[in-house]
């Protein structure tokens, strides 16, 4: 499947309030939203229809969000829904990452694109080929490792995969206090050391159409407001767990 569909798909699914896209470019995913939107990327070149509120700005995602109400466009109200796309380098995906949830809803949703890429030269730093994923890939552990309260599902879309984030939490700093630890570690000069995993995704990736499928969107949106966190995780975990099998449960239940 490719990601657009997959994209498509979980629009579909979630229905969501607010969405954020960084790294918009002409706008393809970007016309996927049926809600207000909120696009952000320094050299946007829109080619798409869109059929939706939007609010575009044309600056990098550092600067956006050093702005003192990130939130003005949507009314105060946090993001249920985000696409990070932005530059392909690890730091910034982080960065994106940080922010993004910082200004979330609570148990909302963020994908990363790019993150299995499908050769070493493909995940440079220093782009060197046509198809180019960056090391955006290490995001995967660094989830695993100081996240584990979230939900983290790596996808087999076409062409470079897509990694499923779900249950944020706006009030969680862990990544921005450890965010030089972070980068002394997983910031690798070239050629990038890419685990094997990621490179043939033969039990690291997730089918898209089973993500699809699965029966733990509905506790998504507003029914996530009706439950206790610690039950709505549990929920989470078993219908993760029925959909795709425990192999794909990535996270630790409190």
């Amino acid at each position: 499947m490719y990601y657009r569909q997959f994209l498509s798909g979980i629009h579909e699914l979630l229905r969501p309030k607010q969405y954020l896209e960084i790294g918009v470019f002409s706008g393809d995913t970007l016309a996927l939203a049926r809600c207000p939107v909120v696009g952000i990327d320094p050299a946007y070149a829109i080619t798409a229809e869109l059929h939706n509120s939007v609010h575009l700005f044309r600056t990098t995602s550092d600067e956006y969000f050093l702005r003192p109400q990130p939130l003005a466009p949507t009314g105060g109200q946090g993001f249920d829904f985000a696409f990070i796309d932005g530059l392909h380098l690890f730091e910034f995906a982080l960065r994106d990452f940080i922010n993004a949830e910082r200004y979330s809803r609570p148990a909302g949703v963020i994908i990363f694109d790019d993150v299995l890429p499908r050769n070493v030269d493909e995940a440079a730093r220093e782009r060197h080929t046509g198809g180019w994923t960056g090391d955006v890939y290490p995001i995967v552990e660094v989830l695993d490792r100081y996240r584990p309260e979230l939900f983290v599902l790596p996808v087999d879309t076409r062409p470079t995969g897509l990694l499923l984030v779900l249950g944020t939490d706006p009030e969680n700093t862990v990544l921005a206090d450890h965010y030089a630890e972070i980068m002394a570690e997983f910031r690798h000069p070239d050629p990038q050391p890419v685990p094997a995993e990621l490179l043939d995704r033969t039990t690291v990736a997730a089918p898209p159409q089973r993500v699809l499928d699965s029966g733990f969107w509905e506790l998504f949106g507003d029914a996530r407001e009706s439950m206790a966190p610690e039950t709505w995780r549990l929920r989470v975990r078993e219908g993760i767990a029925a959909s795709l099998g425990f192999g794909f449960v990535r996270t630790a239940v409190s």
